[in-house]
């Protein structure tokens, strides 16, 4: 039956200021989720749209995807495709029907409604590195396994920065809680550390089924309220090449029945699992996640869904993974272009290969963001904190990234393009005539404070400057930062009662056993 109660919290369920403005540590911009202003770059010509799509069509009604869910089998075999064992091929008419029905703009508005994000349109908003299972700081020094304290800093990071606007998955995996309930607590600590949008991953029943109730929870809603509108999402990867896995299927399904968010993010890099040509890999990777929308559209028709790019190469030398490479750029502009086509909104990543935070890191990175910025993405992931092709979480480059994050939100504000009176300042320019300078007329004086962007953690000194302050390196001012950020954290407002509801249902599920595993 339905429970038809809802939690009302104190204070408006508004975090408070500090919280929303990130308190004395740095002097950061306020949450403004940007504007995509520019025109987004289009690697692609008519043709070039048109024969992508062709082949991604091909791939799903010559070779087929193999789906391993029977519950997924049925339904697609009930919808008139082609069945061959785990085997589906699907016609593009049914393709194209199907994706049709999904929002091509949504929102999701989590426990903190003034935390609400659009996805969509010209939209962006970026999340926190999502599920590394290793860990690396300056104090540290080296790799290490990832545990709750260090999952707990991460989401303290997440909550701070006003440039990260959803909390996806675990910024590092917890390996010191075991895997039966490792679900219950980080999301205890999300729910409760940070008041953003959340992500389930769709790792059995159980997991998801958790998560969503623990969101309805913190939301203080009723199960009517929940599925009224997206309050939560999850994000799944295909397994390249062509097949879909029987648990991220099931978790898709249950979050679509319940109407919430679904992003469908292939990982197809090119070289290993997918064509070592960027039109073959993208073609490919279209194919694996249309099939998926097709799916969860004809279960529920108008469900959001977001397709997803992870679309990039492996090192021939070395087989390893690269990001932030050319390839991976053009791949993304290309899939955006894609995206459009279909009438979908997009995600893609803030990636890079590079082991700790340095140049590299910083360059692979950024290539990354604006590659996001040129597709026209709406959701990046992984926007701060990546590592080691995602094999590591950290957070003075998670502080590092979020210099970059704010630029880009800078760099999207109207006012650096208005061209009214006073910004063509041609009082301005007669005053100064042919001598003199601008710092000390009233137009400058007027507008110096705000009138260009002011970093937080860059160091705009000279060398000397620089040397005498200490000659202190980016990523070491970011591990102080980062230092001072937790140490005097303070968490979003929540109602004792919620808290109190989240922390029974957890110890409740644990009893339970939490979820199966197989150790």
């Amino acid at each position: 039956m339905a429970d038809t109660t809802s939690h009302k919290r104190r204070g408006g369920g508004r975090a408070g200021a500090a919280a929303r403005r990130g308190s004395a540590v740095i002097d950061q911009m306020p949450w403004d989720p940007p504007i995509n202003i520019d025109r987004p770059t289009e690697p692609l010509d008519p043709a070039g749209i048109e024969a992508i799509h062709d082949g991604a069509m091909r791939i799903l009604e010559e070779i087929g995807v193999e789906f391993f869910n029977e519950e997924a089998i049925g339904i697609l075999r009930e919808a008139g495709c082609t069945i061959e064992g785990d085997n589906v091929r699907m016609g593009r008419d049914f393709v194209m029907e199907m994706v049709a029905k999904a929002p091509s703009q949504f929102s999701i508005t989590p426990r903190n409604p003034d935390r609400k994000i659009e996805i969509g349109g010209k939209n962006m908003v970026f999340g926190n590195v999502s599920s590394p299972p290793n860990y690396w700081d300056m104090e540290i020094g080296t790799k290490v396994p990832g545990n709750r304290e260090m999952c707990r800093n991460l989401l303290k990071l997440t909550q701070y920065f006003n440039c990260i606007h959803f909390a996806g998955g675990y910024p590092v995996e917890p390996v010191d809680i075991h895997a039966s309930v490792r679900h219950l607590d980080v999301l205890y600590d999300k729910l409760t550390l940070t008041d953003k949008a959340m992500h389930a991953y769709s790792l059995g029943k159980e997991r998801v089924e958790d998560v969503m109730e623990m969101v309805r929870i913190a939301g203080g809603l009723s199960h009517e309220e929940f599925e009224a509108t997206p309050r939560m999402y999850t994000n799944i990867n295909s397994t390249s090449p062509l097949k879909h896995d029987h648990p991220m299927i099931d978790g898709c399904l249950r979050l679509a029945r319940r109407g919430q968010a679904i992003v469908v993010t292939p990982f197809t890099l090119a070289g290993a699992m997918a064509p070592v040509t960027m039109a073959g890999a993208v073609a490919q990777s279209l194919a694996e996640a249309l099939c998926a929308i097709a799916l969860f559209q004809y279960v529920r028709p108008g469900i959001p869904c977001v397709i997803g790019t992870f679309t990039s190469n492996v090192d021939m030398k070395s087989g390893a993974p690269a990001f932030g490479t050319p390839e991976y750029m053009r791949s993304t502009q290309m899939t955006g272009q894609m995206a459009r086509f279909y009438g979908l909104p997009m995600r893609s990543s803030g990636v890079c290969a590079a082991n700790v935070p340095d140049g590299q890191s910083v360059w692979e990175t950024s290539n990354s963001l604006w590659a996001a910025v040129q597709s026209g993405t709406n959701m990046v992931y992984h926007a701060a904190g990546w590592l080691e092709g995602g094999l590591i979480a950290s957070p003075e480059k998670f502080i590092m990234d979020c210099e970059i994050l704010q630029q880009i939100q800078r760099y999207m504000n109207p006012e650096l393009t208005a061209t009214g009176p006073d910004e063509i300042a041609l009082d301005a320019i007669r005053s100064v005539g042919n001598d003199g300078h601008f710092f000390g007329i009233q137009h400058t004086q007027d507008r110096y404070t705000t009138a260009f962007y002011q970093p937080f953690l860059s160091d705009w000194k000279n060398y000397e400057g620089w040397d005498v302050a200490g000659g202190i390196w980016t990523a070491e001012r970011a591990h102080h930062m980062f230092k001072e950020i937790v140490s005097s954290f303070e968490p979003p407002a929540l109602d004792d009662g919620i808290r109190d509801e989240l922390a029974d249902f957890v110890a409740r599920r644990k009893a339970e056993g939490g979820a199966p595993t197989d150790f």
